[in-house]
């Protein structure tokens, strides 16, 4: 089963048309184990690995691993029962079990070392993710703002990291309302992780939905720099250019989702808007001010 959190930050609004697509979800967030798998070379001692690894792979394969991680967890104490926590919530994401999975990232949190802040601060960023799959935004951005004063005492801080944290704390703080803050955390986003076109992406929704098209338009350039094969932003392309009155290069985006991804979801919606804005200079084609934000 995926483990991809179907959770949107934003939507694209759909056409208001008679039979518009249905609106668009941006990119799922990372789930737990693509975290791990990000986090395991840099935090696990060589002693430890072994026992941590075997663990993830039957976490992450569905074959007992959240007994083995109870197991393993009986048997230690103290600092030591970081990484079992660690591969217990794994588990239990895997399960899509995303509360006990929260919880026990942040008691994985609590047990580790207190000179330990980098694997602190991703088991900190693992139960905000788990937060966030269950719509637990307040939550979420408790335990991502823990994770993020973690990653800053670390003296070997990982930007990319904290490129990860801040994206999902914009998920949360706009999941509360708090656009502008969100707005923020994309800029620690981008600087932490200047070639993630994900960043680039949110950031370029987010400007959209906060009217600032000329921004948008800069952003999500980078982004098809950055990742000119993702449906995702040549969707995302699409709508920007369609506000900006730009209707030639919303169908050119949009074209171009269907031909990197045919099959995918964001291929069905392309056509979609592509059949509600009718054949190119006709005269029910649509307007970019037809697109509901």
């Amino acid at each position: 089963m995926s483990l991809f959190l179907a959770l949107a930050l934003l939507q694209v609004g759909p056409l208001v048309s008679p039979g518009a697509a249905p609106p668009i979800a941006q990119p799922p967030l990372r789930d737990a184990r693509t975290r791990r798998r990000q986090a395991a070379p840099s935090v696990v001692a060589p002693a430890e690995s072994n026992a941590l690894g075997e663990c993830l792979k039957l976490a992450e394969s569905g074959e007992d691993g959240e007994a083995a991680a109870q197991a393993w967890l009986q048997r230690t104490s103290g600092s030591a029962r970081a990484e079992p926590l660690l591969c217990l919530g794994t588990a239990q994401a895997a399960q899509e079990n995303w509360a006990d999975a929260e919880s026990a990232f942040l008691s994985g949190r609590d047990a580790a070392a207190a000179s330990d802040h980098a694997l602190k601060a991703r088991l900190g960023a693992m139960a905000g993710n788990a937060a966030l799959a269950r719509g637990a935004a307040d939550r979420a951005l408790a335990a991502l703002d823990l994770a993020r004063g973690d990653a800053e005492a670390d003296p070997a801080s990982d930007p990319h990291l904290a490129g990860e944290i801040a994206m999902d704390r914009a998920r949360a703080l706009v999941m509360l309302k708090r656009e502008p803050e969100a707005a923020a955390a994309l800029v620690e986003a981008r600087t932490g992780s200047p070639n993630n076109a994900q960043a680039w992406l949110l950031s370029a929704t987010l400007s959209r939905r906060m009217g600032k098209l000329a921004q948008a338009q800069a952003q999500i350039q980078t982004a098809a720099e950055l990742a000119p094969r993702d449906p995702e932003i040549g969707l995302e392309a699409g709508v920007i250019a369609m506000l900006a009155g730009h209707e030639a290069a919303a169908r050119q985006s949009w074209q171009s989702v269907l031909a990197a991804a045919p099959q995918s979801p964001q291929a069905e919606t392309a056509r979609g808007y592509l059949a509600q804005l009718g054949p190119a200079g006709s005269a029910g084609s649509t307007t970019g001010a037809a697109i509901r934000k």
